[in-house]
C-alpha cells in the first residue's frame, strides 16, 4: 500500500470551511488567532500569560483536587494537577460528551491528540509545562445524542428518560445495558478486561459524569490526562461577570452574529440566541429567555425580575449553565489554555467566536482539528492491493469509485462525451441552416436535438450497467472492502466502538494510536496491524 496517511483536504470528510481553515485561506485569517503550528505556540504562550488571571489558578487546582477526591489518580495525573498552580504551566483542552462506553472511536483519538501535543510541546518549550485536559460535556442535555453506541454494526441503547444535565443522572438501569454488551463480547482475556473496566465504571459509581471519569482516567490517568467537570459551584464563580454581561447586554449575539454574516458563504452550524444561557437544576435545563423586562425559564413557570435573576446568580452560580456559545468562553476563562482540539464541526463554530472573546477580553486559543483514524487489519489492507485500489480510493464515494474502476476495467468506450459533441455541432449546424430557410424550424431542430442526446445518455447508462455486470464480482468485492471500513459509507471513526477494535488489535490499540497521531501534521492517519 503506497501511503499511511492522506490529508484531510484529500479525504473528502471535511466541509469547505474546515478545508479554508487548514489552507489557511485568506477570507477566514480575521476569524482565528494563531494557526497550529509548533512556532505559534510561542505566542500563544506569551498572550496567555498576560491575559489569564493567577487567582484562577488556585480556585482551578482546588477544585480539581476536590474533583478526584474518590479517584485513584496516577502519579503523573496529580503532579499535573499541581502544577497547575505554577504561572508557566499551561493547558491543552479537548472536549466531548458523556457518550456510553466512550461512544464512537473519535473520543479515543481526541484525547490521544491532545496528550500527544502537550508532549511536542515539552519538548519545543522545555521551560513551561504542558497539561492535557478533558473537559467532560456534564452539562449538556441532549440524552438522545449519547443514549446509545454500536457495536460490530448493532445498535446498544440505554432505555430511560433525561431532562436535565446528563453528568447528574444516576446509572440506573446501565447493568442491562452491560449485559447485552458483555454477551457481545465473547470470551478471552481482553473481553474480560473491558467487562470489568465497564463494570466498575457505570457499576460501581452513582451518575454518568462519575463513571465517565473513572474510564477516561484508566484508559488515560498514566499519561497525565485531567479530567474536569465544569458543572461545579466553585468554577462558575470566576465566571459571574461574564455571565452578568450576558444576561445584561447579550453582547455575544451582537458579536457572533456580525463573525456569521463573514462567514455567509459557508454552511454554518451555530447561530447565536439572544441569551446564550441556560437554567439547570437536576432535572431541568432549559434556556433563559429575557421579555418585556423579566427573565424566563424556557418551559416552566420560573421568571425573575432583572434584580433578583442577579441576586440568584451572585449565591447561586451553579444555576446558570452555558451553551455551546458561551462554554468556550467559559473554559478559557477557568484554564490557562492554549489550544482546543476538535472535530471539523466543533472548529467551525469556534471559528464563530473570535470577536466574542475579544469583547470579552479573553485571549482566543489555537484551534487544531483532531486526529482522525482509519484502522484497518492486514487482511483488509491485502484485499485492497489484491483489487488494485489505493487508500485515496478506498477514500471515494462509493458510486464515484465504482463507476471509475468500471471504466479501468473496461475495454470498451464508456464516455459518450466525443459523440455528444459531435452531435451538439450537427444540430448547432442544423440550427443555423434552419435560421436562414424557414426560422419556424428551428423549434423542431432543437426538439430533436434533446431527444438524440437524451438517446445517448441512455444508451451511456445502459453499456455501463452492463460492463457492470460483466465485473460485478470484483466490483462486488470493492464495495464489501470499502463498507467494511466505511460502515454504511460513513467515517468508520463516528460509528463504530473501541472495544471491538480493542480486542482486533489484542489490547494494544492505545498504544498504536499514542505512536502513530501526529496531531500538527494534519493528515489522516491509516493504522494497519
Amino acid at each position: 500500500m503506497p501511503s499511511d496517511c492522506i490529508t484531510y483536504q484529500q479525504s473528502g470528510y471535511f466541509t469547505q470551511l474546515i478545508i479554508d481553515y487548514l489552507n489557511q485561506e485568506e477570507n477566514l485569517k480575521p476569524l482565528y488567532n494563531h494557526f497550529p503550528s509548533i512556532e505559534n505556540f510561542k505566542l500563544q504562550i506569551e498572550e496567555k500569560q498576560k491575559n489569564y488571571l493567577s487567582q484562577n489558578r488556585a480556585i482551578l487546582t482546588k477544585e480539581l483536587k476536590k474533583q478526584y477526591k474518590n479517584v485513584t489518580a496516577s502519579a503523573l495525573t496529580s503532579d499535573n494537577i499541581a502544577l497547575l498552580e505554577s504561572k508557566n504551566t499551561f493547558t491543552v483542552t479537548t472536549g466531548h460528551q458523556l457518550n456510553l462506553f466512550t461512544g464512537p472511536l473519535y473520543f479515543l483519538y481526541k484525547i490521544v491528540s491532545t496528550i500527544n501535543l502537550c508532549k511536542e510541546l515539552k519538548e519545543t518549550y522545555p521551560d513551561f509545562n504542558f497539561v492535557p485536559v478533558y473537559w467532560m460535556a456534564t452539562e449538556d442535555h441532549d440524552f438522545e445524542e449519547i443514549s446509545f453506541f454500536n457495536f460490530k454494526n448493532k445498535k446498544i441503547k440505554w432505555n430511560r428518560e433525561s431532562a436535565g444535565p446528563v453528568g447528574r443522572l444516576n446509572n440506573s438501569g446501565l447493568d442491562d445495558v452491560l449485559k447485552v454488551l458483555a454477551n457481545e463480547l465473547g470470551i478471552g482475556k481482553n473481553a474480560e478486561y473491558l467487562k470489568e473496566l465497564f463494570e466498575k465504571a457505570y457499576l460501581q459509581h452513582d451518575n454518568l459524569a462519575e463513571a465517565t471519569r473513572y474510564l477516561a482516567n484508566e484508559l488515560f490517568g498514566d499519561k497525565g490526562l485531567v479530567i474536569i467537570d465544569g458543572d461545579s459551584r466553585e468554577l462558575k464563580k470566576p465566571f459571574i461577570p461574564y455571565v452578568q454581561e450576558e444576561l445584561e447586554k447579550q453582547t455575544s449575539h451582537e458579536k457572533v452574529a456580525e463573525t456569521t454574516e463573514l462567514l455567509k458563504e459557508y454552511n454554518i452550524q451555530v447561530n447565536p440566541r439572544e441569551i446564550n444561557l441556560f437554567y439547570i437544576e437536576d432535572d431541568l435545563r432549559e434556556r433563559i429567555i429575557y421579555q418585556d423586562r423579566k427573565y424566563y425559564v424556557n418551559n416552566t413557570e420560573i421568571e425573575f425580575s432583572h434584580q433578583e435573576i442577579i441576586d440568584v446568580l451572585n449565591t447561586s452560580p451553579e444555576k446558570f449553565s452555558p451553551n455551546v456559545i458561551m462554554r468556550p468562553l467559559y473554559q478559557e476563562v477557568i484554564l490557562p489554555n492554549l489550544c482546543y482540539i476538535g472535530g471539523g464541526g466543533e472548529i467551525a463554530y469556534w471559528l464563530e467566536l473570535k470577536s466574542f472573546f475579544k469583547a470579552s477580553e479573553v485571549t482566543f486559543p489555537i484551534l487544531l482539528v483532531r486526529n482522525s483514524v482509519l484502522l484497518a487489519t492486514q487482511k483488509q489492507a491485502d484485499k485492497l492491493d489484491n483489487l488494485d485500489l489505493t487508500w485515496q480510493d478506498a477514500f471515494s464515494k462509493q458510486q464515484n469509485l465504482i463507476n471509475r474502476k468500471v471504466k479501468e476495467l473496461s475495454t470498451q468506450e464508456l464516455d459518450f462525451t466525443e459523440q455528444k459533441a459531435f452531435l451538439k455541432k450537427q444540430f448547432a449546424d442544423l440550427a443555423a441552416i434552419a435560421q436562414q430557410t424557414d426560422a419556424s424550424f428551428k423549434g423542431a431542430v432543437e426538439a430533436q436535438e434533446k431527444k438524440q442526446l437524451k438517446g445517448l445518455e441512455n444508451l451511456e447508462k445502459r453499456l455501463k450497467k452492463a460492463e457492470k455486470k460483466v465485473h460485478s464480482d470484483k466490483l462486488s468485492r470493492i464495495t464489501e472492502i470499502q463498507n467494511e471500513l466505511f460502515p454504511n459509507q460513513g467515517l468508520q471513526e463516528r460509528q463504530a466502538n473501541f472495544s471491538e477494535f480493542y480486542l482486533d488489535y489484542n489490547g494494544k490499540l492505545l498504544e498504536l494510536l499514542f505512536a502513530k497521531l501526529k496531531p500538527l501534521e494534519h493528515e489522516f492517519s491509516i493504522i494497519v496491524l
